[in-house]
């Protein structure tokens, strides 16, 4: 028999006004699928991307959200190695601002008893995309300087641990003295308070007057160019975000002399179409919070309060993850 199921969606692209919660028919999983009772979803800033149109959506309506962490309820015909009761997680696939939802077993993956669901929960994208930008668009060394802006948001304090247990030295952007206290609790050698500090000038300081080797910029905008000049010759910048303004096409010549850098646009979203690099990815995450990645968790809210988790987000107001849960018992905002 088919159940109700609280959903977090849109009718249509828009501003954080447009979530509404919804009750929808979820039937039992189908053959191959595994039904999830979720715990928590993560909201990152590729949600806002969808439900504001800077990336399209295949339908509406549409159920938000990308990566979640729950309970196995129920198996689908052919489903092995899954057992009711099991914690697990998974990431890329929407539809995840939901109470519970059936997803594709080979997606699913479990979570040890000794790794924090909500961590999971918030810190599986991320840990992916850390992994993608490490250990693929440009290998990590020990020793490389990495500049990490917006280093005390989500993604910024993952990729800040991840590059520092990997040997790396990493100075970071953030916009207050407590966000800069965070980044440096959580790996961060250096601090730039942005509005109070040209950014450029302290990384090219910290690369040793030549600037860094590896930039990753989330923000977008007019920041993107600024992080070019940040960026010592022939080292890499990466854009994987437009949280401060859509980035505008980029005349290659911007990234030749006197700059000579490389750089690249890699999308976690395609990263993870391909099954052996989802695996990897997801692994790698598991491993690193095995070994203690920490994933804060700045905002928890109810799904009846998602719009104001995004305008949250949106606004810059949060530190460490942001969660989702259908339950309204034990929300904390930090």
């Amino acid at each position: 028999m088919d159940e109700l199921i609280e959903h977090v969606r849109i009718h249509r692209q828009g501003g954080a006004e447009e979530l509404e919660v919804e009750r929808l028919a979820l039937a039992p999983p189908a053959a191959g699928e595994v039904r999830v009772r979720q715990v928590a979803a993560g909201v990152n800033f590729l949600d806002v991307y969808y439900r504001n149109g800077l990336y399209p959506l295949a339908q509406l309506p549409a159920t938000l959200g990308v990566e979640g962490a729950g309970v196995v309820e129920a198996l689908g015909a052919g489903v092995t190695g899954f057992v009711p009761g099991q914690r697990v997680a998974y990431t890329g696939l929407m539809g995840a601002y939901a109470a519970a939802r059936n997803v594709p077993a080979e997606r699913l993956v479990a979570v040890p008893d000794d790794v924090d669901l909500d961590a999971v929960a918030g810190g599986l994208l991320r840990g992916v995309t850390a992994h993608m930008l490490f250990a693929h668009v440009r290998q990590l060394r020990p020793g490389d300087t990495v500049l990490v802006h917006a280093a005390a948001g989500g993604l910024g304090l993952v990729l800040t641990q991840w590059a520092s247990a990997l040997g790396a030295r990493v100075i970071g952007t953030v916009g207050s003295r407590d966000k800069a206290a965070l980044a440096l609790a959580h790996g961060a050698e250096r601090v730039v308070l942005y509005r109070e500090e040209d950014f450029v000038a302290a990384a090219r300081d910290f690369g040793g007057g030549r600037g860094v080797d590896y930039a990753i910029d989330g923000i977008g905008g007019t920041n993107l160019l600024r992080t070019f000049d940040a960026v010592r010759p022939y080292g890499m910048a990466v854009n994987v975000g437009q949280a401060g303004g859509k980035v505008e096409p980029l005349d290659l010549m911007q990234i030749a002399a006197p700059r000579a850098l490389a750089f690249a646009r890699p999308s976690v979203m395609r990263f993870m179409t391909e099954p052996e690099l989802y695996r990897e990815g997801v692994q790698a995450t598991l491993a690193r919070l095995a070994a203690g990645l920490r994933v804060p968790v700045g905002l928890d809210l109810p799904f009846a309060r998602a719009a104001e988790a995004h305008a949250a987000l949106e606004a810059g107001r949060t530190s460490g993850a942001v969660l989702l849960r259908p339950d309204t018992g034990d929300q904390k905002i930090a």
